[in-house]
């Protein structure tokens, strides 16, 4: 078999909730052929959550069989747009099932999903059609798998949404779950709508493996930091704040290939803006760059020594702690001039996301020293109009668990 596959997938319920059920096939994507067919019953719930249950279904199915990458087809437009990131998981009984599908999408390496006429989808649909049937629902008529029989006024499950989906979105994983709207402003007296970084330090590289001094030298991702970058790439895509109200999100990047390696992640998963910003450059480590901290520490025992605590110290032929503060201060408000209100990712390395979270929190140089950040991990600071500032979240990994 070819490690393409299709997963088509369904699910209805009869009346909303009533008697529920999903259907899911999986094909070779080279010839069509069908690899897998999946269906069950549910017992009683809502349309919307058959039609998730029916695409993890299919998900599993596919991943079990080996594939590597997937055309997730479904006919639901909510299902669609909601994976896709374009829309957001709004419904609490949704929210735990996107980010369990998003974490199988994350396995494959590439991944798109796709929204079909019903007409396109008659394999799953049959499947889940006869998963109800088996459930003896006591329902007159058959009804078509995605449709619900009314019985009096029950709600549909999530709120209709205007758009309509034309062609199709790539999705390269995900992994987490939906961010709560921001409460921040109202404790702490801030005033205004914040302008939020979000924070992601780029994945694995070979300087990293080796735990070498890497600041200005241009190397590429690893395997690992590859995959390390498509989980992040997932975190975020789970994130609200990144369903734009206008535009693509802006996903600013560190010029160094093992930055933009992983923002390219980034903005394909979430259909953001990629764009290259030399300010968010790491430390020029100068004559240290390549070394190891032993090596460092042997070749240049007085300076090295002093460099630990003093932020003034600069290695030779390269840039202070200090500098890179300022340096940093003039991107950040440049940033929010530009971007006032609006939610930005910032992909870039150890040094710069430091300086963005002191300047959050309000403290001293110590913090470049005490903080420690992981590759591929999340933070998200905000900056308000007035002045304030408030860090919600610093070294997030749960999205590489696995991996």
């Amino acid at each position: 078999m070819s490690t393409r596959v299709i997963v088509e997938a369904d699910g209805g319920s009869r009346g909303n909730p009533g008697a529920a059920g999903y259907g899911a096939v999986v094909r070779d994507a080279a010839d069509g052929r069908v690899l897998a067919e999946c269906s069950d019953g549910l017992g009683e719930t809502t349309n919307n959550v058959a039609e998730y249950r029916g695409m993890i279904a299919g998900l599993n199915a596919a991943l079990e069989l080996g594939a590597a990458e997937a055309e997730i087809r479904l006919d639901s437009k909510l299902v669609v747009e909601q994976m896709s990131g374009r829309w957001r998981v709004k419904n609490p009984a949704l929210q735990p099932l996107a980010a369990e599908a998003r974490r199988l999408v994350s396995r494959f390496t590439s991944a798109r999903f796709e929204w079909i006429p019903r007409e396109r989808n008659k394999h799953a649909d049959r499947l889940a059609n006869e998963a109800m049937d088996r459930q003896g629902d006591g329902a007159d008529s058959v009804a078509e798998a995605g449709s619900t029989v009314p019985t009096g006024a029950a709600a549909p499950a999530e709120p209709t949404e205007p758009a309509t989906v034309t062609g199709t979105a790539a999705v390269t994983g995900t992994a987490g779950t939906d961010s709560a709207p921001s409460g921040v402003a109202s404790w702490s007296g801030a005033v205004g709508a914040p302008t939020r970084l979000l924070l992601l330090r780029h994945g694995q590289s070979p300087m990293s493996v080796d735990k070498r001094y890497s600041g200005r030298g241009d190397v590429p991702l690893t395997e690992l930091g590859r995959r390390q970058a498509r989980a992040a790439a997932g975190r975020l895509l789970t994130m609200d704040e990144l369903v734009p109200e206008e535009g693509a999100v802006p996903v600013l990047s560190s010029p160094l290939r093992r930055a933009r390696g992983t923002a390219e992640a980034v903005a394909t998963a979430i259909g953001g803006q990629l764009v290259p910003h030399e300010g968010l450059v790491e430390t020029d480590f100068g004559a240290w760059e390549g070394l190891t901290f032993t090596e460092a520490a042997q070749r240049y025992p007085e300076l090295h020594r002093s460099w630990l605590g003093d932020p003034a110290v600069t290695p030779p032929d390269g840039e202070s702690m200090n500098a890179v503060f300022e340096r940093i201060d003039e991107v950040r408000n440049r940033l929010l001039r530009d971007y006032a209100g609006r939610t930005i990712v910032l992909v870039t390395h150890v040094t710069p996301i430091k300086a963005l979270l002191r300047m959050a929190l309000g403290v001293g140089p110590e913090l470049f020293y005490r903080l420690h950040l992981d590759l591929a991990s999340l933070s998200v600071a905000e900056f308000y109009p007035d002045g304030n500032a408030s860090v919600r979240l610093v070294n997030d990994t749960s999205h590489l668990r696995g991996i």
